[in-house]
């Protein structure tokens, strides 16, 4: 069959002169934007097919009439086009790829390197190991556990490895400048090496046995215990066999209470269980983690674009396979691998991967090919396997549930406010409201914050916050004048050239005063009054009596407690409360914890606030000393030491 759509010769002319190679392609629409990246084994027969058939009324159809331009890579193998292409799907952001996406890195268990120190020389942090919650770039000398799922998960791991190995936690500043042992001692989570009382190589030994157990060995390590313990005992050495018998019955009970997650005959140490469940046009998968035989719990993971996954599925058969040859996926299976091919490339591939879902042995080549190392999916698993299978199952169906409703009730609570302020029904997906917030405390610090609803959620990554500079500290009304002329000077010109689009609905948070302040900058502007509402308090500043105000002279308009247009409003007026009000606690702590708090007490010159710091490690340190701790620093006298203490509480 002949395509319906006349193409741009030029671009005809493009596919006809592809190579027979291993490749990637990528489609762009006439405003340049990408509309779909694929891969292809032989990407002249690959991207031939496209324009080859007639596709009607269909969504791919429509997408590709959309096409207007083409670019191709060609690469030696289809493992080196699979990771390609999932590279540009997380860069370009396609129209019609199955794309998921996670700005957040995840965390991991840290244990740092120890340093050898000199015979007879105190106590120093660097020959003492800490273990420490971490996310962020990785260092060779240091040892890494992980990823795990969540902080929490990361948390608990290491409330385990206190109770057993009583590895310290505490930052170096403080081991240095601790004199006794702190509560973690008392309490039995940590053996505290700042005062000595452990030696380096029992601390050494504990180290390692942390760091294997955190690789599964636990079994190994109990014997050893036992060994050794037994050894104590035939030398009548009772009490160093007593602690050894407290740390054996620690890590047993850790192990009893987890023994629904251990390995079973498969002798799992590092999985990964993928399920995936689709449904009301939404997809959720969860991702289970077992690190070291433990299961560390789970992630899910919302992909978008999946209402186009089967079309373009179809398309993206290998046209030489023969027909007996040709499986249609799933949209599950899709799913499934376009999560696996996208999520690995960051993230370190387990040996095993549990699936919900079979998935294509070429991912898997490819995967193996990029890490270097065999890695194995397991679909129709047995035993553990399938027990943490049929976990992530059940997690995946509450997740995506519990997606839907939150979207329902997003989506009714869009309308309810589009339909009580007389806005356009017709585009509710596209429906931009933008809300400011001023936070100071006494007048200091001054932030104004600017939170961005569209597509019935709130947008993160378009929030904005605004240092207020220049005004009478704690005059909001000036602060708002400000923030609306910086934010909307620029958008306004842009707007009027049509480079840009103005929000539908601006909120600011305050009454009439607010209010007539952001009418005065429209005016000044030439931008639409009817965008302007303030959230007004209630009678006695109750929450759900708050009323809308107008710049346009409109009357105020109550919502009613139970509406779901004020649930609304309150939600993106709380959200700009909270973004404006931790911007201002983050910039007032810039200024107080740099030591400024330290120069502002009388009698505090340069070399004593130096000699402080240094001895504490910090304000923050120097704020939990006492009075005596204060006075010991060389020129701080009590009466000197009396007042820093006052000053920090």
């Amino acid at each position: 069959m002949t395509p319906t759509h006349e193409f741009d010769p030029r671009l005809l002319s493009e596919v006809a002169a592809l190579p027979p190679l291993p490749g990637v392609y990528r489609y762009f629409d006439e405003q340049g934007g990408v509309l779909y990246v694929g891969k292809a084994r032989n990407l002249k027969k690959r991207v031939t097919s496209y324009f080859q058939k007639n596709h009607g009324g269909t969504r791919i159809g429509h997408m590709i009439s959309k096409i207007v331009r083409m670019e191709t890579t060609v690469v030696r193998s289809e493992a080196e086009a699979l990771l390609l292409e999932n590279n540009l799907i997380k860069t370009l952001n396609p129209k019609y790829n199955i794309l998921f996406r996670d700005d957040k890195s995840y965390p991991y268990l840290k244990l740092t390197a120890a340093q050898v120190k000199p015979e007879g020389s105190a106590p120093s942090a660097a020959a003492y190991p800490r273990i420490a919650y971490y996310r962020g770039a990785v260092e060779k000398k240091h040892h890494y556990f992980g990823p795990y799922p969540s902080a929490w998960a990361v948390k608990d791991t290491i409330l385990l490895l206190q109770k057993v190995f009583r590895l310290r936690t505490c930052e170096d500043t403080v081991f240095n400048n601790r004199t006794r042992p702190c509560l973690l001692y008392q309490i039995k989570r940590c053996s505290a090496p700042c005062v000595g009382h452990v030696s380096p190589e029992q601390y050494a030994l504990d180290t390692a046995n942390a760091g294997r157990f955190l690789q599964g060995q636990t079994q190994e390590i109990l014997g050893e215990l036992e060994k050794k313990m037994l050894a104590h005992a035939d030398r009548l050495e009772f009490e160093q066999a007593a602690e050894l018998r407290n740390q054996m019955a620690a890590l047993s009970k850790i192990l009893h209470q987890q023994s629904m997650e251990i390995g079973g005959k498969n002798g799992d140490v590092d999985v990964d269980i993928l399920a995936v469940k689709v449904q009301g046009g939404k997809a959720c998968v969860n991702l289970a983690m077992v690190r070291g035989g433990r299961h560390l719990g789970d992630r899910p993971y919302f992909p978008t674009h999946v209402e186009h996954a089967a079309d373009v599925a179809g398309l993206d058969a290998e046209p030489d396979a023969p027909a007996d040859q040709v499986k249609e996926k799933s949209i599950e299976a899709l799913v499934l691998e376009a999560f696996i091919a996208q999520h690995y490339i960051d993230v370190p591939v387990p040996p095993t991967l549990v699936v919900s879902e079979p998935v294509d042995k070429s991912l898997m080549t490819a995967l193996a090919e990029q890490t270097g190392s065999r890695v194995a999916a397991v679909y129709q698993p047995r035993e553990q396997r399938r027990v943490w299978l049929e976990m992530a199952q059940k997690n995946a169906g509450l997740q995506l549930a519990r997606l839907l409703a939150e979207q329902g009730s997003q989506q009714a609570r869009t309308r309810a406010l589009a339909e009580a302020l007389e806005l356009p029904l017709d585009k509710l997906d596209a429906l931009r409201i933008e809300c400011f917030d001023i936070s100071h405390t006494a007048g200091e610090s001054t932030q104004a914050s600017c939170v961005v609803f569209r597509e019935h959620k709130m947008q993160n990554s378009e929030y904005r916050r605004y240092n207020i500079e220049g005004i009478t500290p704690g005059d909001d009304y000036a602060a708002m004048r400000q923030v609306l002329t910086r934010r909307y000077t620029k958008l306004a010109e842009a707007a009027r050239n049509g480079e840009a689009t103005l929000p539908d609905l601006v909120l600011v948070d305050g009454g009439k005063g607010q209010v007539a302040m952001a009418r005065e900058v429209f005016v000044e502007l030439g931008l639409d009054l009817g965008l302007i509402a303030g959230v007004e308090k209630g009678e006695g500043r109750k929450v759900g009596l708050e009323e809308l105000v107008f710049a346009d002279g409109r009357e105020k308009v109550y919502l009613g407690r139970d509406s779901a247009a004020l649930m609304l409003i309150a939600q993106i007026r709380d959200e700009a409360h909270r973004f404006a009000i931790t911007g201002m606690r983050a910039r007032r702590a810039k200024v107080r914890v740099g030591g400024s708090r330290l120069e502002d007490i009388a009698g505090i010159g340069p070399k004593k606030r130096a000699s402080l710091l240094q001895r504490f490690g910090g304000v923050r340190g120097i704020a939990s000393a006492s009075v005596e701790d204060i006075a010991m620093v060389d020129g701080i006298s009590t009466e000197l030491a009396e007042e820093i203490y006052r000053a920090l509480h």
